[in-house]
């Protein structure tokens, strides 16, 4: 066939598009995803749990096997990276096992996701890790069990890179380690180290942890990593990781030098859109591939979806950037359909995100930062409330802190940010739906959420916030 349906990259927005592909389309044409790795259909977020050891699997991050790909009518082509797009001939150009190839294509989707940012001279030393890849994940776990625990040659089946894992699986375990950056990895990987013995130090350069959920909930996070013996280097930027004959002894910072064996870089992802850049599609916000309101490029016939593609958010209206799971493998399936013959939105993204760090649950949405609310134009107002997850008299609550964020002069919710022991992440969801349909604060005050003592109070700490906020809005318009 010469008008296949052609994917680069197999993982969420790449394979999610290819499945939903097969299921609308005609079968006469084929749908062709290259990946250039072994990895395919593979979870990220999962990583740090395989490193602490709730997983005990690394096969178990992955969702669908390249047999059950296949049984989907999917030509599933693995280590086979696509190295140029000629847009005008429509045909890529791939490099396998045996040599270049060109495949020509009557649609293309750029699924090339992200990749992790390591701008930190040292770290590419020995004993130094970018959690951001399943070979890291084996490796790392490898290096934390004890010498002989982890046989290389089977962890991963035959997807993992076996001599990557061997030259930490005979190793003696790490007694310290850095987390360089206090964002989403370098939590939940201090947790992970933390659980395997390792006197854990974090490095964040920024006054906070999690600077994206706000000061009230970076402060309560701070509090409980302290108390769980993990070391907190805040305003501490990291200069380099240095070494002896190639491998990792010590972490650079303005303080001096710490030694460790053992460093996990966290400090941000950028997106993998060079390959669209050197075809002359068009970047966006973020440096990710601009795409319309169904993921179509500046290119005929080429789509882009993932955490190669930017977004509209749906509350300043703008372009953005955010990878994150559900927004590729929401794009992805959107896409599909489309080129299947049902144009289907890939939709907004409010930035939705839940970490863990230990015992503590947190979630954010929306646009919480002032600066960043300025900059969209909005008048903000926010205020932070501490309120309790049960009702007060029925066991296993927890004080559950909520702060939301609201536009001066129209009352409208831009954001929220939540932080508790006791299921106080899944609560974002109420902030999310609200902003999606562009709700005031007063509207979120009088929603009917549920009630029942084993679940939350009266009023769930959401509405507390809502109400305090929509006093403090009442009070300005006012003049008090």
């Amino acid at each position: 066939m010469t008008d296949p349906f052609v994917v680069i990259g197999g993982d969420a927005a790449g394979l999610s598009a290819a499945s939903k592909f097969v299921r609308e389309t005609d079968a006469d044409r084929d749908v062709v995803v290259f990946e250039r790795g072994r990895w395919v259909s593979y979870s990220h977020c999962g990583m740090p749990y395989y490193v602490k050891g709730d997983v005990d699997d690394l096969l178990r991050l992955t969702s669908l096997t390249p047999t059950e790909i296949r049984d989907r009518g999917i030509d599933l082509r693995r280590e086979r990276e696509v190295v140029g797009v000629d847009t005008a001939a429509r045909t890529v150009t791939v490099r396998g096992p045996n040599g270049e190839f060109d495949q020509p294509y009557g649609d293309l989707l750029f699924g090339t996701g992200a990749r992790a940012t390591a701008p930190i001279p040292g770290a590419d030393l020995d004993g130094a890790f970018t959690l951001h890849h399943m070979d890291a994940a084996a490796a790392l776990r490898a290096f934390l069990e004890p010498p002989g625990a982890v046989d290389p040659e089977t962890v991963g089946n035959d997807y993992t890179d076996a001599s990557l894992v061997r030259r930490y699986a005979d190793r003696d375990p790490p007694e310290r380690a850095a987390v360089v950056g206090g964002g989403y990895v370098g939590v939940e990987t201090a947790e992970a180290l933390a659980a395997h013995g390792v006197d854990v130090h974090l490095f964040q350069r920024g006054p906070h942890v999690l600077p994206a959920f706000g000061d009230a909930v970076a402060d309560r996070v701070e509090t409980h990593l302290r108390e769980q013996g993990v070391t907190l280097h805040l305003g501490t930027p990291v200069e380099r990781l240095s070494g002896d004959d190639g491998a990792l002894s010590a972490v650079s910072h303005g303080g001096g030098a710490l030694p460790v064996e053992l460093a996990v870089v966290g400090v941000g992802v950028e997106p993998n859109s060079g390959l669209a850049a050197d075809a002359g599609v068009d970047l966006g916000a973020g440096g990710a591939v601009a795409v319309d309101d169904y993921g179509r490029t500046s290119a005929p016939s080429v789509y882009a979806a993932g955490d190669c593609a930017e977004a509209r958010h749906a509350v300043t209206g703008e372009s953005t950037w955010v990878p994150l799971g559900l927004t590729a493998n929401r794009a992805g399936r959107a896409v599909g359909a489309t080129v299947a013959g049902d144009p289907t939105p890939v939709g907004d993204v409010v930035g939705t995100a839940v970490v863990k760090a230990f015992d503590v649950e947190c979630g954010r949405a929306g646009v919480v930062d002032h600066d960043e609310a300025r900059d969209a134009g909005f008048d903000p107002v926010s205020e932070t409330v501490t309120a309790g997850s049960r009702s007060g008299y029925y066991p296993g609550g927890d004080d559950t802190t909520v702060t939301l964020t609201a536009d001066r002069d129209t009352g409208r919710l831009l954001g929220g940010a939540i932080a508790g022991e006791d299921r106080a992440a899944i609560r974002i969801d109420t902030v999310s739906t609200a902003l999606e349909a562009g709700m005031t604060v007063g509207e979120v005050e009088r929603l009917d959420l549920a009630y029942a003592p084993p679940f939350s109070p009266v009023w769930d700490p959401v509405l507390v916030a809502a109400k305090v906020l929509n006093g403090a809005l009442d009070g300005a318009l006012d003049g008090d």
